[in-house]
């Protein structure tokens, strides 16, 4: 989801949280969009309104009688195209779910018709009591969306749920809620980061995917309705929300788990770099360097790409292309070869689309011969526009 130029509302209430509202505001500016705060009497015991108004550059919305804002709840609902409530109080919750409004926030909430995202921070028995629980499923009953706090040490000294989560997973929430649902009732498959083929307990051949740009587009498709299924090598990444997440080690797994979901898949993205070859006989203990020259026997691995170009019936069947040299020659073979309806392709030799790094150009090629040339971007960016084009591919 671009929030570069969305307006975004982020209401924050009084706890021990609030201070991180602080980092959620940045991150929010950070992605473009135009931010206002609005600020409950008892958020103002844990945190002054001016470190809000510095970030955002906009005036905090404290008092629903302050001078000249009389119908601010109005406006400000009107303008919205999303709000964070972070931390959400036991006391907010209440009101939203009850309809109350007595100060600015909850006045604020009632007029408001854009995807309103809740993010509770409390006592751990706080969260428990029932009475906190039936407001929640009010609410989200209502369609708000309302994720589980963390457990953790809270500020009280207790241990549980309850934590304010990080503010870079509301963002993630945020996105997710924001975002067209345009893959409603599509599954989609997507594989991503490389593979390894042990050698023996302590070694393996593999190579240096990070796994960003498959994590990018499962997050992509999830955020839009879609069922994901995310299989991955090893990374360093987190598992994204809202989808299921299978990890493995070898190319012969990442096959087998492929396999299985295969025919109730609509959608097949495979991001991966999977190992070309394997060794067939590991050995069983750690080999010992006591030779001066070591020969390795390697085998093919499943080309697990062509055996799925061959067995879809009705699929959208997505590839991808990381080549050093002569890729649009490399990337159109491999297009016809694997039965693909769009292969990814790009240059790992330059610094702008090599492995690890946050940005990625490619060339789109479709099957009926089309190309497309796509300018340097990052691959968030890059998820959506190519979940754009396997829109008009179904």
């Amino acid at each position: 989801m671009d929030l570069k130029g969305k307006h975004i509302i982020l209401g924050v209430c009084g706890g021990i949280a609030a201070y991180k509202s602080i980092e959620l505001l940045r991150l929010l500016t950070a992605k473009g969009a135009e931010v206002r705060v609005i600020m409950t009497g008892a958020a103002e015991n844990f945190i002054g309104p001016l470190s809000f108004e510095v970030l955002s550059h906009h005036p905090v919305y404290r008092h629903l009688f302050e001078k000249g804002s009389c119908l601010r709840h109005i406006e400000w609902a009107q303008w919205a195209h999303g709000v964070i409530i972070a931390p959400a109080t036991a006391n907010l919750l209440a009101k939203y779910a009850h309809g109350l409004a007595d100060d600015a926030l909850s006045t604020f909430l009632l007029a408001v018709t854009c995807p309103v995202l809740v993010c509770p921070a409390m006592n751990s028995q706080m969260y428990a009591n029932q009475a906190l629980q039936t407001n929640l499923d009010i609410l989200a009953e209502r369609g708000i969306c309302v994720p589980e706090p963390e457990p953790g040490a809270l500020a009280c000294g207790d241990i549980g749920p309850g934590r304010l989560l990080p503010p870079a997973v509301i963002m993630g929430h945020l996105e997710d809620i924001m975002s067209p649902k345009d893959f409603k009732n599509k599954k989609f498959l997507v594989t991503a980061g490389p593979t390894r083929e042990a050698l023996d307990p302590v070694r393996y051949i593999s190579n240096p995917s990070s796994g960003k740009m498959g994590f990018a587009i499962a997050t992509a498709a999830a955020q839009r309705g879609a069922d994901v299924t995310l299989v991955s090598g090893p990374t360093v990444l987190t598992d994204p929300l809202n989808m299921e997440v299978i990890r493995i080690e070898s190319a012969s797994e990442m096959a087998t788990v492929v396999f299985e979901h295969f025919e109730k898949t609509d959608v097949v993205v495979k991001a991966a770099a999977v190992s070309d070859y394997y060794y067939k006989k590991p050995a069983s203990q750690k080999m010992k360097k006591t030779k001066d020259r070591l020969l390795l026997e390697l085998e093919k691995t499943t080309d697990i790409l062509k055996a799925l170009g061959e067995r879809k019936c009705g699929q959208i069947l997505v590839g991808f292309a990381a080549e050093t040299q002569d890729l649009e020659k490399y990337a159109q073979n491999k297009l016809m070869a694997k039965n693909l309806d769009l292969i990814v392709a790009n240059l790992i030799n330059t610094p702008a689309s090599g492995f690890g790094v946050d940005t990625n150009k490619v060339i789109l090629f479709y099957q009926d011969g089309r190309h497309e040339k796509l300018a340097v971007m990052d691959k968030n960016a890059l998820a959506h526009l190519l979940l754009d084009r396997i829109r008009t591919v179904l």
